[in-house]
This record gives structure tokens, sequence and C-alpha cells, in this order.
């Protein structure tokens, strides 16, 4: 039962049946019920094959596990409507692009995710809702739970003392490291020319000697959407398009083609293809104003005043990067590079080139001189790179893991905690479970629960 706590990560594989299923098992039965919502066979059977996909390891019984989950998930979600627990739209809606970008980045491009499920991303995406709010409402109900549950270094020792000495991990080398991202801008003088060269494009068109289609192949700089002729599917709802991007595309009729739009990827032509209320079809062609040795130059210039401030102490790391960072995903969720678990630790094999070979020239708490580097979409940017931990190959142990094994043992406790207030409270739902489900030894309380339910 302790693994139950783990539903803010494992239970959301119930919530993407939609995305990665064509359809539904056609035999299918209800296998459990949680006051007036039901678990069907097929949600269990589509986790267990999205989690196989995904590369996950599945625990032994995966069926009575996912089963489990489910459970707890429709009390948590019931119990979170009881007590009118915000879940924002937006929430959702960042939550549902988020999977479409996994599951896109999973089978290549749209168009084949879309190919595979038998829909649209936007048909995909409204099957999939109800089952992301049920989640997300679960999860606002574990957090109201466990919100105040506490860990101290004498229960943190207590929790490390009880593994066992042959089976104390091993772990890499790790280190933590942040960034401080400057992205220069072009001249004006160069930003008039690729404004220029785009207004000859959309002339090209007009005047019928060149097509959309192949001015995107010769010019565009978008990798994401060159090979399908600059198209992409587009919702005014969803937060992953920049919003002038976005509102250019939405002034445009269909077949219209607008001027140069400027957004923070560089220069768009858009064309509207079609259009269908917040949704709509389009296709761009884009252009990046280059950055000259110049502006990198004056990128080194700015950070090495900010390297200055640091090496001195008059400001720290975490506030510099949020007052000069022009990395957006710091503002977010800080300037520490983040590991695929989205934890500050990193393995070597986790960072890049770039980053790993200035690793030997950094001890714990320097800071590197400004370097110019190359983004994953080819911005050219400056940054400074802080070391901020480096651990040795190592057995776990309380002196380097101190945080990881606080962690764990919190997440134990709060686990506890989680399932005594199951315990108390899963006997005020009226639950029902098939009994083609009752050799699971640990679905034993829910059908306890069932018959003081129906009492």
């Amino acid at each position: 039962m302790k693994k139950i706590f783990f539903l803010l990560i494992s239970a959301a594989a119930l919530a993407t049946t939609a995305f990665a299923q064509p359809k539904k098992i056609v035999a299918d039965r209800i296998l459990g019920v949680v006051g007036d919502r039901i678990i069907l066979e097929s949600d269990i059977k589509n986790a267990i094959a999205d989690a196989q996909r995904q590369g996950g390891t599945l625990p032994e019984n995966p069926e009575c596990v996912i089963m489990e989950q489910a459970f707890v998930s429709k009390v948590l979600m019931m119990q979170a409507e009881k007590d009118s627990l915000p879940v924002g739209e937006d929430e959702i809606e960042a939550e549902l692009d988020q999977r479409v970008r996994y599951f896109i980045n999973a089978y290549g491009t749209q168009e084949e995710l879309e190919r595979i499920a038998g829909k649209t991303i936007y048909q995909i995406k409204d099957d999939a809702r109800e089952s992301v709010k049920e989640n997300k409402m679960a999860q606002a109900m574990q957090r109201k739970i466990v919100e105040n549950v506490r860990i101290t270094p004498t229960e943190a020792q207590a929790y490390f003392n009880k593994i066992p000495k042959d089976s104390l991990p091993f772990f890499e080398t790790e280190v933590e490291i942040g960034q401080i991202v400057v992205y220069p801008k072009a001249s004006r003088e160069l930003e008039k020319y690729v404004i220029d060269e785009m207004q000859n494009y959309k002339r090209q068109i007009e005047a019928k000697t060149a097509t959309f289609e192949q001015l995107v192949k010769n010019y565009s700089e978008d990798p994401g959407s060159k090979d399908r002729g600059g198209q992409y599917q587009v919702s005014r709802t969803e937060k992953i398009w920049d919003p002038a991007f976005l509102s250019g595309a939405f002034r445009l009729k269909e077949g219209e083609i607008s001027n140069v739009i400027k957004s923070k990827s560089g220069y768009h032509l858009i064309q509207m293809m079609q259009r269908n209320g917040d949704n709509a079809v389009v296709r761009h062609i884009l252009r990046k104003a280059p950055v000259t040795d110049e502006e990198i130059r004056q990128g080194k210039a700015k950070l090495d005043s900010v390297r200055a401030k640091l090496i001195t102490g008059s400001i720290d790391f975490n506030t510099a990067a949020g007052r000069y960072s022009d990395d957006e995903t710091a503002k977010f969720s800080g300037p520490y590079i983040t590991s695929r678990d989205g934890d500050t630790y990193n393995t070597i094999d986790e960072l890049d080139k770039e980053v790993v070979a200035q690793l030997g020239t950094l001890r714990v708490g320097e800071y590197s001189q400004p370097l110019a580097f190359t983004n994953e979409r080819s911005d050219k940017g400056v940054r400074i790179l802080y070391l901020k931990s480096r651990t040795e190959p190592h057995r776990l142990n309380l002196k380097d893991d101190y945080n990881k094994i606080s962690q764990a043992a919190l997440e134990e406790k709060k686990a506890t905690v989680l399932e005594k207030w199951l315990k108390g409270n899963m006997s005020n739902y009226y639950i029902m479970l098939d009994p083609s489900i009752n050799q699971c030894g640990q679905l034993q309380k829910w059908s306890d629960a069932s018959k003081i339910a129906s009492k």
C-alpha cells in the first residue's frame, strides 16, 4: 500500500489511453465502481500497454497494481469535488499539450500520431480531457492531505538505517549545474534585410512566380515543419504557441497571407489554410535575423559584468539568473539544468557535450567565463555555467546523499499519511469490485470497504 503515494506519477498512465490507443477494446466490461465513476477493463489494459510502449518496468501483477491506483485516484478525485478544490482549465490544457508533444515525439510526427489514433489532435485531446481533469483533481486532493507532512534529520537517518547494506544503490558522478543565458539581438540592418527578403517572398507568391511550398523548402528555418510545407494545426487555447504568432494567424481569412510577423522565434509569413472557431490549419515560413560575432561579443561583455557581481558576492546565482537570464524555462523551473526525471542532479551522459567540456575547468562553487553556444533551435547565445555541486562515484550514504535520503523518507511518511486517510474515508463511497479481480490481494481492503458502505 505504501506505493500508492506514487499516484502523482503512475496513475497518470490511466489518463493517457486516449492519446496512445486508436480505439477502445471492443469486448469491454466494468471492473470497478467508485461512487458514480466506473473503471473499465480497457482502461487497465491500455494503461499497461502504454507503460510497455514507453519502456516502463511493470510490477508483478500489473493489473492488480493499476486497479488499486485507479480506486485511489477515483476516491481522491471525488473527495476533491466535495471539497471544491480548484483545478483551472489552463492547467488541464497545459497537461494535454504536454502529452500531445510527448506522443508526437514518440511517433515522429503529428500526422503519424493522428494516423495511428485515427483521430485529429483536437479529437485526441477532447477524448482525454475528462480523464486528465480527474487526475489533476486527485493530485490536488493528495497534495492537500499531505501538505503539512515534514521530516526530521532523525527520521531521515532512521530511514537510511533500515536499508540493507547490500542493497544500497551505487551512483555515478553527478553534478548540479546552473546557467545564465543571454540571446543577443541581431542588428537592425540585418533585421531589416530579413524583413525585406520575406516581403519579397510574399510578392513572389502573389505574382505566382513561386509557390508557398517552394519558398518553405528553400528558405524556412523551422525544421519542425519544413518537410510538410510549413504546416501546423494550431489552437487559441493551447499555450505552446507564441502569442504574436497566434494573434497574427487568427487575424487572417482562409487563403490569406500575413505581412511579416515578429515572434520570439523570428520572423514569419503565415497563410491561413483552414479555420474552425478557435482551431486552424496554417503554414508559415520562418526566418531568423543572423547574430554576428559583434553581438556575441556584446553578450559576453554583459555576462562578464554579471560574473563579476557573482564572484564578489554582491548578488547570488538564483537572483542573477532571474534578473539577467533570457532562458524562458529558468523563469518557471529555476536556472539549474534538470535531468530526465526533472531532478537538478545530472550524470555526465545527460548533459550536452559543450557543458561537459567545461566541467573539467570548474571546481565546485566556480563560474565559467561567458561562453558562446547554439541551442536546439539553432539560436546563438552566450551563457555562464555555475557548478553548484559534484559527487564522486559512491554508494548511497548520509554525508553525500542526505537530500535524496530525506526526500525518500518524506515520501514514505506521506505515503503512510495517505494510507491512513484512505482507510478512514474509502467506506464513505459506494465501491464495487468485479468478482474476477478477487485474486488481487491488495484490493481486499477495497472489497471490505464496499461491504461496509453497502450496510
